[in-house]
């Protein structure tokens, strides 16, 4: 469900109903048109929802971390680039009206260790537990 609408509604809406559900960032930018990276991506993805149907295992790597994700995207695997490598998204019903850059993270979290060769002489002192 999306605002009320199920999933099997929303792939049949036009594209003109369907903005009108969206929050308002993503309602402006579709409605100002896809840019053509996007579009190639869009054809990319009906093209891979083909070879689904077929029995085919399909991955749409892709750079735009910009495109709002629609229902038609729904139950494909797109890999996002995040800048160092290519990150697999299996876009789910929730994700609807979201961006892809949203769940390709470009940073990783820092996790910090014990200090290392070369530490200062303070910073190598561990207190116990």
């Amino acid at each position: 469900m999306y605002r009320g609408y199920p999933l099997s509604e929303l792939v049949k809406m036009n594209m003109d109903s369907l903005i009108e559900l969206l929050p308002s960032r993503r309602r402006r930018t579709l409605k100002r048109g896809l840019p053509q990276r996007q579009k190639k991506l869009l054809m990319n993805l009906r093209a891979a929802r083909k070879q689904v149907k077929k029995g085919k295992d399909v991955v749409v790597k892709t750079h735009c971390r910009d495109m709002v994700i629609l229902p038609e995207m729904v139950d494909l695997t797109i890999a996002v680039h995040n800048g160092k490598e290519f990150q697999r998204v299996k876009i789910i019903p929730q994700m609807i009206g979201h961006v892809l850059g949203e769940f390709s993270l470009t940073i990783k979290p820092v996790k910090h260790g014990n200090p290392g060769i070369g530490a200062t002489k303070s910073s190598s002192y561990v207190p116990l537990k």
